[in-house]
C-alpha cells in the first residue's frame, strides 16, 4: 500500500467533512476510512487542528481560488461574471462542504476560514461589478445579492433539492434569470448612495 501524502489526507478529510460535518474530521475515523493507521495521519499533522487547518486551506484553494481562476478565463467582465455564476450554481461543486462549514462556525478555525473566504469572494465579485460600470456602492450591493443567491441555492439544494432546477433547460433559464437580476439597470444613484 503506498504511503499517503498530506494531499491524500486533506482529500479524505474534505470528503468526510462533506458527509459528516466537522466532527467527522477526526484522526481515528479518517484513518479507518482510508484503511491506514493513525500514525500515518500524525506523520503529516501533529494535531487534529493542524489537519483541520490544512483541510480548510485546501477547501479555500479548490472552492474559491480555483473558481476565481476559472472565472478569470472570461475575456470580458460579463463573461467572467457568467463563468463565475455558472460555476457556483452547480450543486456538485462542494455545496455539502460549504454547508458543513457554515454549520460549524462555532469552531474558531472554521470561523476564521469562512470569514476569510467570504471576504475574498465578496472582493472579487465587487471588482467584477465595478468593471461592469456599477458604482462602488452598487457593486457592493450586487455582490451581496450574488453571494446570497449562492448561499441560498446551497441551502435549497441541501434541504429542498426538488426546488432547484434539474434539467439542462431549467438550469439555463435559471442562470439567465440570475444574470438578469444581477445586471439589471439600477437607475440613477440616489443621494445616499454616492460613493466616497
Amino acid at each position: 500500500m503506498p504511503r499517503r501524502t498530506r494531499d491524500d489526507w486533506t482529500a479524505v478529510a474534505l470528503a468526510a467533512l462533506a458527509e459528516g460535518g466537522l466532527a467527522a474530521v477526526a484522526v481515528e475515523p479518517l484513518a479507518a476510512r482510508a484503511g491506514a493507521t493513525k500514525g500515518s495521519v500524525y506523520w503529516h499533522f501533529p494535531t487534529r487542528d493542524a489537519l483541520v487547518e490544512a483541510t480548510l486551506a485546501r477547501w479555500e484553494l479548490e472552492h474559491t481560488e480555483a473558481v476565481i481562476a476559472h472565472a478569470e478565463q472570461g475575456a470580458t467582465p460579463p463573461e467572467r461574471l457568467r463563468r463565475l455564476i455558472g460555476a457556483v450554481l452547480h450543486p456538485e461543486r462542494g455545496i455539502d462542504i460549504e454547508m458543513a462549514l457554515h454549520a460549524s462556525l462555532g469552531d474558531p478555525l472554521v470561523a476564521a476560514a469562512v470569514a476569510r473566504v467570504g471576504q475574498r469572494r465578496m472582493d472579487y465579485v465587487v471588482t467584477l461589478f465595478t468593471e461592469l460600470g456599477f458604482t462602488k456602492t452598487q457593486a457592493r450591493r450586487r455582490a451581496v445579492t450574488a453571494y446570497a443567491v449562492y448561499l441560498g441555492q446551497a441551502q435549497l439544494h441541501r434541504t429542498n433539492p426538488d426546488v432547484a432546477p434539474s434539467t439542462p433547460a431549467a438550469k439555463r433559464a435559471y442562470m439567465a434569470d440570475v444574470m438578469g437580476v444581477l445586471l439589471a439597470d439600477p437607475g440613477p444613484p440616489r443621494p445616499a448612495e454616492a460613493d466616497g
